[in-house]
């Protein structure tokens, strides 16, 4: 069952989070420019609102969250009521698709990557943007879980986990950014991403769909 009821109820904390955080949300927006293409058809699964939809260009998007979507169609987005496990569209049908802070609320991540697969076109392009459940940040969601909002019933994943994922379900990865370097207060600028992970909270991962013939 999709994990809406915070996104529902809570929906201006959700959008204040990223006015709050300004420095954050504009250092992860640059870490994703960096890997989202500018032409092609892409998708994002888990559009939200269309906070990061709208600045990296992206028109089209599924969203499980009645509040979520209606905001995002607001914005002149296209938006399809359906979950990451059962994507209403035909095979390879897409240039490249995102998941941006959604694969911690899936129910199954599995089921979501092989629909991603599955939708995109032969050396198509999986984005995904991720806090690492290792890094700083992702340890302090994880302590403090139980008195969150959002995060009460999220899987979070580490790097290493992601990509070995995606390597199962036939994509190669091409490409790891990571940024949010410090605790959350301490961040009072917008940082440049730097290649690979280790050191920043918020992890970027560029992979491949590979095609049938290499697999």
């Amino acid at each position: 069952m999709p994990k809406t009821e915070p996104f529902d109820n809570h929906f201006f904390e959700y959008g204040q989070w990223f006015i709050d955080n300004h420095n954050i949300f504009q250092s992860e927006l640059e870490a994703l420019r960096r890997v989202v293409p500018l032409n092609g058809r892409g998708i994002e699964i888990g559009i939200g609102n269309g906070i990061f939809a709208v600045p990296l260009g992206i028109g089209e998007g599924v969203e499980p969250s009645r509040t979520m979507r209606e905001a995002a169609i607001k914005k002149g987005l296209k938006v399809t009521n359906a979950v990451a496990e059962d994507l209403p569209f035909p095979d390879a049908d897409y240039d490249f698709a995102l998941m941006i802070t959604t694969i911690c609320f899936v129910d199954d991540i599995n089921l979501s990557f092989t629909e991603a697969n599955r939708i995109l076109k032969a050396d198509g392009l999986f984005i995904l943007g991720f806090v690492d459940k290792e890094s700083p940040v992702g340890e302090m969601y994880l302590r403090n879980k139980e008195k969150s909002l959002f995060y009460r019933d999220a899987s979070f994943y580490s790097t290493s986990e992601v990509k070995e994922l995606l390597i199962h379900h036939g994509f190669v990865v091409t490409d790891t950014l990571q940024t949010v370097f410090g605790l959350l207060p301490e961040i009072r600028e917008i940082q440049k991403p730097e290649n690979g992970s280790g050191r920043g909270s918020f992890i970027v991962i560029k992979a491949k769909k590979l095609r049938e013939d290499s697999q």
